[in-house]
């Protein structure tokens, strides 16, 4: 027979188990309620296929993989910048 848990111990965990339940079942819910979003990039798809020298849809992709690599960018350089930061801590905590 296992000893039943009373004091903080058991309210913290019960409070724990329903937060967690809270949680997944917003997370689930952003997940599945989703709204299509498709009617740009259907047109934007039509006015490059109907093109014959593909130029438009080369400047098309070049642009969005320059879009694409800022955010990368800006979230590299924010863990550099924590990365050196904490170095440069350790490196004071040992001296």
């Amino acid at each position: 027979m296992m000893p039943v848990k009373t004091g903080f111990y058991s309210f913290f965990n019960n409070q724990f188990k329903m937060k967690t339940k809270v949680l997944l079942v917003i997370l689930f819910v952003f997940l599945f309620a989703v709204t299509p979003a498709e009617a740009q990039c259907a047109m934007c798809r039509a006015v490059l296929e109907s093109e014959e020298g593909g130029q438009a849809a080369k400047g098309i992709n070049n642009g969005i993989v320059y879009l694409m690599i800022f955010p990368y960018l800006l979230i590299g350089g924010i863990g550099f910048a924590i990365y050196r930061s904490r170095k440069k801590a350790r490196e004071q905590d040992l001296n």
